[in-house]
């Protein structure tokens, strides 16, 4: 029998609020992120909407030296695991740093610092660019960030799997604890990638929205929708081995009770049109619980607005549940707070554990026209409803599937 997880602190930074409680706050109101970019001049660019971040101060979570030698994703990953680890209630000095670890990682890491260091490579030479440009550029500064601000000295790894990112991170961050390597694991994802060639690559792609109008851009499952919205931000959650938590006195939020990732080994940026390796990643994620497919009644869906996400992901959740699909609860957090890319799967695992907690599950908000091929129940209106188990789903780039299943806590 593996050891049971479960989620004792969380932490936040997103588009509409820079804590749990300001997100979740922002969630009940239907609040939305969204407005014009204001971190570059758009005036050459088609798309002129994201999902910023507002009045964030580095500062206000860490030593403002540090911050200086960490790019915006980095920041916001340290900012995020700072809430949670408050929030956790844990006493490092108290813990064996070894048996704590990081699973925090970020799709993109900055390209803002190579945009920078580049511009100064052509235009001053090879000798002028930054001595830090690596260690400010990649990936896994993120969980290295966060090992070093609180002293974790743990397994410390970071999951690159695009927009699968944050629920993978959470999900390897389980099974380290169920098999023994760590008694906690700091686990999420983060992002910062609303600059100019981070906008302009996804344009040319065509994911991004063709509106204007932030009531109508970021719009899952509505048969207008056009692209997704570029998000930033992070969310990280404290995993903790059960029996540890309780030998301290920790107040649990959930319990993490299954994951399951597969590949649809189909295209480098469309689902399966089958939908069958999200169906699977469910599949396993449910198995792994030991719960059958009619106990799951809520998903939170990938559902980024784009085309071929929204019905491809529709497609695997009829594939799976069948007709119990019907009677099933979806929405999409990223109508509210964008494509927060890399870290949208830990958000949304943030929003899922809420809703577990308070039997709420929030609207899909825009969602007005119904897509005759996207046939379920989409949450237009938020509801009071009590759930025992919510599945979040995360789909990436590359044809990464990645679930995580939540469980209301229960002492048993």
């Amino acid at each position: 029998m593996s050891r049971r997880v479960v989620v004792t602190g969380m932490g936040a930074i997103t588009p509409i609020g820079n804590s749990v409680e300001e997100f979740w706050g922002g969630i009940k109101e239907k609040k939305i992120g969204f407005g014009p970019i204001t971190k570059f001049d758009t005036e050459n660019y088609k798309c002129k909407l994201a999902a910023e971040v507002k009045d964030f101060d580095a500062g206000k979570f860490m030593d403002p030296k540090a911050a200086k030698r960490m790019e915006l994703f980095c920041q916001y990953a340290v900012a995020a695991s700072k809430e949670a680890i408050e929030d956790s209630g844990l006493d490092l000095e108290k813990e064996d740093a070894f048996r704590m670890g990081v699973s925090v990682g970020s799709g993109v890491g900055s390209l803002q610092v190579m945009e920078r260091e580049h511009a100064k490579l052509l235009e001053k030479g090879p000798g002028r660019v930054a001595p830090l440009l690596v260690p400010l550029m990649i990936t896994n500064m993120a969980a290295g960030n966060v090992s070093i601000q609180f002293g974790l000295k743990g397994k410390n790894i970071n999951v690159v799997t695009a927009c699968a990112t944050g629920t993978n991170s959470i999900g390897e961050a389980m099974r380290s604890i169920q098999y023994g390597e760590a008694e906690v694991m700091l686990a999420g994802g983060c992002e910062g990638s609303i600059s100019p060639i981070g906008i302009a690559g996804f344009s040319a792609l065509t994911a991004l929205t063709s509106s204007n109008d932030p009531a109508r851009c970021s719009i899952p499952f509505d048969k207008e929708r056009s692209g997704f919205v570029m998000g930033e931000g992070a969310g990280v959650v404290v995993l903790e081995e059960l029996e540890h938590a309780k030998a301290r006195g920790a107040k649990i939020y959930a319990e993490v009770v299954g994951y399951g990732s597969t590949a649809d080994a189909y295209h480098i940026t469309s689902p399966a049109e089958d939908g069958s390796g999200a169906a699977k990643a469910m599949e396993y994620a449910i198995k792994d619980a030991g719960v059958a497919p009619e106990e799951i009644e809520y998903i939170n869906a990938h559902g980024t607005s784009t085309h071929h996400n929204d019905l491809f992901e529709t497609r695997a959740i009829r594939l799976l549940f069948k007709d119990h699909a019907d009677q099933m609860k979806i929405n999409s957090t990223k109508s509210m707070v964008g494509h927060l890319l890399g870290a949208a799967g830990a958000v949304e695992f943030i929003a899922s554990v809420k809703e577990v907690q308070e039997g709420y599950l929030h609207a899909t908000v825009g969602y007005q026209i119904p897509d005759e091929e996207c046939d379920l129940d989409y949450c237009k209106d938020a509801c009071n409803k009590n759930i025992r188990y919510a599945l979040s789903n995360s789909l990436g780039f590359g044809g990464h599937n990645a679930s995580i299943l939540i469980k209301k806590w229960e002492e048993s």
